[in-house]
């Protein structure tokens, strides 16, 4: 059958389909699988009892089943959650903030395709607006959510080698380049596929240079702060009415729920309200009506930093050990594991691609993302480091995290030894 260009364009290969249809293969095969290629949280015990509490009380209210299962919210989104992130969000940090200035949408993918198409793309006056990703590497569901083509130009950081086979990426702001062919900066804070958190600093610098410009800044903080707090090494978030700030549930542990989370100045939740009511209506109910008790109550930034993070940092720590002790001396560098729930793992000359190292991988039922998909806005860079790197997430199981590297560092260890005979 034949489609519009529109199709083409959805229908073609992605790194995105290729992450979510591994994912779905893994969960529903019989066979074992060591599942470390995807975003999927981890089953953290005490946010399920929470959540299963929250539940059980709004399975005895007939009023709440109603606003959950048998009405539409308005296309901004349930309206008790929004109001409560917004009174909770002025009293913590004492942001200019009002419920005018918070929409829901269907996931944060869901958000970031309104976003990227409403400052990216062309133009009325028939120029076309890139969106600039200054830190390359960077999400991998940015990549394809464009209506038409791919409008995004990035930028190599600068690596800092540190002690212990670790590595981290900086923003090299002094290649960064930010011309009138741009229409927004994006950064993800944790970084996802990396872990990487910018500094303060960092971001503070880039929202001058988007000040300086005129342009948004749109951070991505859906493993970040405020919740669900995926930070390890501290920071401080960002906002203010040029910057559009995207949080999620997700990563809080409710992913099913598809619950993302814009705040941006009113003219930008206008339009996102508008967009939502034309693709959808309006956004599901059910995770903001679950999670506003805990809104309101404030738990929602205490669990991220009482229960979620140290539940992620014990098993980022573990996962670094066993990957140290599985590759030996071999030239393989780590990410600063400095937040989400992913290691950036570096195979420096490694001799074979990292795709292939996917599909050798794959052969033995280990998921991982080769590095090749996250790197956005450089697709014609023949950097070597992006065909070297891959992604992994340790926030399954131990017994499947545990033998998924082994069998990675046994076929990284291969690849070197049949190279140098």
């Amino acid at each position: 059958m034949q489609f519009s260009s529109f199709g083409e364009q959805f229908t073609g290969p992605c790194g995105t389909v290729q992450l979510m249809d591994d994912l779905g293969s893994a969960m529903a095969g019989d066979a074992p699988v060591c599942m470390l290629g995807g975003g999927n949280p981890g089953r953290v015990p005490q946010i399920e009892a929470r959540c299963a509490e929250l539940l059980a009380r709004l399975a005895t209210d007939d009023n709440a089943i109603h606003r959950l299962f048998g009405s539409y919210a308005g296309p901004a989104g349930e309206q008790r959650f929004i109001a409560a992130l917004a009174e909770l969000l002025a009293s913590e940090y004492g942001w200019a903030i009002s419920e005018r200035n918070i929409a829901l949408t269907n996931g944060s993918q869901n958000a970031f395709f309104y976003l990227f198409n409403l400052f990216g793309g062309r133009w009325p006056d028939g120029s076309e607006k890139k969106i600039l990703l200054p830190l390359a590497p960077e999400y991998i569901g940015y990549g394809d959510v464009f209506v038409a083509g791919r409008h995004f130009i990035a930028n190599r950081p600068s690596i800092e080698m540190r002690g212990d086979g670790l590595f981290k990426y900086h923003v090299d702001f002094e290649t960064l380049e930010v011309g009138d062919d741009i229409g927004a900066i994006c950064v993800s804070r944790p970084t996802n596929p990396t872990g990487n958190v910018l500094s303060d600093a960092e971001l503070a610098q880039l929202d001058r240079i988007a000040q300086s410009r005129g342009i948004p800044l749109i951070v991505d903080n859906a493993y970040g702060l405020p919740f669900p707090g995926l930070i390890f090494t501290g920071g401080t978030p960002l906002w203010h009415d040029n910057i559009v700030m995207c949080l999620s549930l997700s990563k809080f542990g409710l992913p099913g729920l598809r619950t993302g989370i814009v705040i941006a100045r009113e003219e930008i939740i206008d339009a996102i309200s508008r967009l939502n009511a034309i693709v959808n209506l309006a956004p599901g109910s059910a995770g903001a009506a679950l999670t506003a008790p805990l809104v309101e109550s404030g738990e929602i930034i205490s669990l991220g930093r009482e229960v979620i993070r140290p539940f992620y940092q014990r098993k980022a720590e573990q996962a670094l050990g066993w990957l140290r002790e599985a590759l030996g001396d071999y030239p393989v560098h780590v990410h600063v594991p400095e937040g989400a729930l992913f290691l950036w793992l570096w195979f420096e000359g490694l001799p074979i691609s990292s795709a292939e190292l996917y599909r050798r991988l794959k052969a033995r039922r280990v998921i991982i993302v080769p590095g090749e998909h996250f790197f956005p806005g450089l697709e014609g860079d023949d950097w070597r480091h992006k065909r070297e790197c891959i992604r992994l997430t340790y926030s399954q199981d131990e017994t499947s995290v545990r033998e998924g590297i082994r069998i990675i560092a046994a076929e990284a260890i291969a690849a070197y030894d049949e190279a140098t005979g």
